[in-house]
């Protein structure tokens, strides 16, 4: 009869794998996008670093527009004008709604 050593293997020889959860909580550090070129590689990696990234950056930048659309006057524009401004309204708000979504 075969002798069975317990102490020598854990309770459970079996691990869930889902390929959809392999970098969750991951920690990239160290690597670079590169999404082009840059005329100050350091410096932009010192705003990604300390500031925020590129979608916290155009986030607030997005956030500032919209106070601003709120409180311009918009009678001098032209229609061409008017439509750049409601498609810049519209995106926001589909940022907006995938954020709550998101649970940001």
């Amino acid at each position: 009869m075969a002798r069975v050593f317990r102490g020598m293997a854990p309770e459970q020889l079996w691990q869930a794998i889902n390929p959809w959860r392999f970098f969750e909580n991951a920690s990239f550090t160290g690597i670079s996008v590169n999404l082009g070129q840059s005329g100050n590689p350091q410096a932009e990696e010192a705003i990604l670093d300390e500031v925020g990234s590129y979608g916290r950056q155009l986030g607030r930048m997005g956030d500032a527009l919209e106070v601003i659309m709120k409180h311009m006057d918009k009678s001098d524009l032209s229609e061409k004008e008017r439509d750049a401004l409601a498609a810049l309204r519209l995106q926001l708000k589909a940022i907006r709604k995938v954020k709550k979504r998101n649970g940001s």
